[in-house]
């Protein structure tokens, strides 16, 4: 028992005794990743296959995301059929049993929350139409409270030993993060009613959060680009209801919006929308501290 105590002393005093390992997280968007780095802290690695400014629609399974895949613990994506085009060949190109669908290690955050816009019929003629529901969920920060109950669960499923110190973090993450909320919505209240003109149905969130009036569309059908027909019918439309605001995101082509807006009188907003989406965008709660400012400077 002596020689046990005196070994573990000396190794201690070495630094050799075995470092508890980080769970090797592959987050789908930088929001994902943020929110479990927020959860996990210093016991997991977080890498993000994406950025702000990529379409998450339209992302190639290159071979170092497969070689992320292949070492994951854990993927985190939204879900939803958002990476419909990619993750799957990236999970399946991995070989990694442990972050197949319906394994521990893979979680969508669309499963712990109630989605916008769920077709009552699917045709290709509607444009990209996801049969599940709207998958940009990350724009109503309830959703991202609901997410991170169920993302530390999870962690916690995953590391039961752990299981204590990720209740800990979401608890703090939930008193942060819901003092927040009532922070941006009470700031935003003026916001209710304002009328819009959207990009793409990926900010459908954020304007039932803040109550904002959606007027139009600049995609006339989700994931179709517009036409110079369709914009000339536009300008013609709004001419009887003028919008406030056009709303674009970070990775969104500006000239269509420029074009309207000339022609409407109404300012282009570019919204960060996602984690890194502008220098103020650097986490999840400046992503909304962003988002909120920047809306409310348009229509003063």
């Amino acid at each position: 028992m002596k020689n046990s105590l005196r070994l573990l002393a000396l190794l201690m005093v070495a630094g050799t005794l075995p470092a508890h390992a980080a769970l090797k997280v592959l987050a789908t968007t930088p929001d994902w990743g943020a929110l479990t780095q927020e959860l996990g802290g210093e016991h997991v690695n977080v890498y993000v296959a994406t950025t702000a400014l990529q379409d998450v629609h339209r992302v190639e399974a290159k071979p170092s995301l497969v070689a992320r895949a292949r070492s994951a613990d854990l993927v985190v994506a939204t879900g939803a059929e958002l990476e419909v085009g990619w993750l799957p060949v990236l999970i399946q190109e991995s070989g990694n049993s442990r972050i197949q669908p319906g394994a521990a290690g893979y979680f969508e955050a669309a499963s712990a929350l109630k989605l916008l816009e769920v077709p009552s019929k699917l045709d290709r003629a509607m444009g990209d139409i996801h049969p599940l529901g709207n998958p940009h969920v990350q724009l109503d920060p309830h959703n991202i409270a609901a997410a991170a109950r169920a993302l530390s669960a999870r962690l916690a499923q995953l590391e039961p030993a752990q299981a204590a110190y990720y209740q800990q973090r979401e608890k703090d993450f939930d008193a942060r993060w819901s003092a927040a909320i009532a922070r941006w919505e009470a700031k935003a209240a003026s916001l209710k009613g304002v009328p819009v003109v959207i990009m793409h149905r990926d900010q459908a969130y954020l304007c039932h959060w803040l109550g904002l009036t959606e007027l139009a569309s600049i995609e006339p059908k989700p994931g179709v680009p517009p036409t110079a027909a369709y914009l000339g019918q536009l300008v013609a439309k709004l001419g009887a209801s003028a919008p406030k605001l056009i709303m674009i995101n970070a990775y969104n082509d500006p000239k269509a919006a420029d074009w309207l807006s000339a022609r409407v009188k109404a300012p282009v907003v570019t919204l960060p929308f996602s984690v890194g989406g502008d220098q103020r965008a650097s986490d999840l709660f400046g992503l909304f501290d962003d988002t909120v400012d920047k809306l409310l400077a348009a229509v003063k």
